[in-house]
């Protein structure tokens, strides 16, 4: 019995002078739920495109549920269900059409499609809209849509390409609602995210950038990997603060959080007064300055600079 359902070897694509992947050495076990996690631009939808047979690989190869995606791309789009940014739905259809058409496009045996298509209805809340136009739905109906579409020809492995990009948080939930249900069922799922609470949600993660996968584990796991400890400072004016601090003893790095700044820092009680001081100095207004748990995105920050990646611009 396969132990991954997804395993790269040395897995590369370059477009012109761009290596968009590489060398990329990923594993997914069957039945996880493995999110790849990374800004825009780190190589996750090129990875995505690579292990579902889209795109030529330059170099290495991939093994999805058992396949090779070098010598066989085809047979590789048959065990698998990939949703991309842009929802595959066509607008001037209705939910019932859009499903019949990928029933079409899948294959699926006429006597079966219904009770699939039923199933899939009720599964994601879709049956009191089925003559309506897709065009016509919310953002989060359009997501369900495109996954009920996805699924419709029971696929081993689920692709998700940041599904839930541009969609209300209500949906957001309630999406992931249904990642869990289909997870429970046994389905392998990859989902790549630039957000870092979808990321907590995942079993495993692995942290990409600029096509490097830089660490995967466990969220538990990977939150232990932070040396040193993270300050929370809310402060007035925050732009003008971050730059006084970039000096200060003890702080190795700042990230803007909304209105708040996490410092990154090798010695808490020192850099605590240094900040301290120079808020008092330059008389800026002092809210709160607190040691807090690091985010996942204060992991990514540290792992980039420990590895010498120059950083591009992040989501938070």
């Amino acid at each position: 019995m396969l132990e991954f359902a997804i395993s790269t070897d040395k897995l590369t694509k370059q477009f012109a002078n761009l290596t968009a992947v590489d060398n990329l050495q990923l594993q997914v076990r069957k039945g996880e739920i493995y999110g790849l996690v990374g800004p825009d631009g780190a190589g996750k939808t090129t990875t995505m495109r690579l292990l579902c047979g889209l795109l030529n690989i330059t170099d290495g190869d991939a093994q999805v549920s058992g396949t090779s995606v070098k010598s066989d791309p085809e047979a590789v789009k048959r065990k698998i269900g990939y949703m991309s940014q842009r929802f595959s739905i066509y607008g001037d259809l209705t939910v019932s059409e859009n499903l019949n058409f990928f029933a079409d496009l899948y294959q699926v045996p006429k006597e079966t499609r219904k009770q699939k298509t039923d199933q899939l209805l009720e599964f994601s809340r879709l049956t009191p809209f089925i003559n309506r136009l897709a065009e016509q739905l919310s953002g989060g109906m359009k997501q369900k849509l495109a996954l009920c579409c996805t699924l419709i020809h029971e696929p081993e492995i689920l692709f998700l390409d940041e599904p839930t990009t541009g969609v209300d948080p209500v949906s957001r939930r309630e999406f992931w609602k249904i990642l869990y249900s289909l997870n429970e069922n046994g389905m392998t799922i990859l989902v790549s995210t630039p957000y870092m609470d979808e990321a907590e949600l995942c079993n495993t993660i692995g942290f990409i950038h600029q096509g490097k996968l830089i660490t995967s584990d466990t969220p538990q796991k990977i939150k232990q990997l932070l040396t040193g400890d993270i300050l929370e400072l809310k402060a007035v004016p925050l732009r003008e603060i971050s730059k006084q601090l970039k000096s200060v003893p003890g702080v190795k790095d700042i990230l803007v959080f909304g209105d708040k700044l996490h410092l990154m820092v090798t010695d808490i009680e020192l850099a605590k007064t240094a900040v301290s001081e120079i808020i008092t100095q330059k008389q800026y207004q002092l809210i709160s300055l607190n040691k807090i748990a690091p985010t996942l995105e204060d992991i990514f920050v540290s792992l980039v600079q420990q590895n010498h990646l120059p950083q591009r611009h992040k989501k938070h």
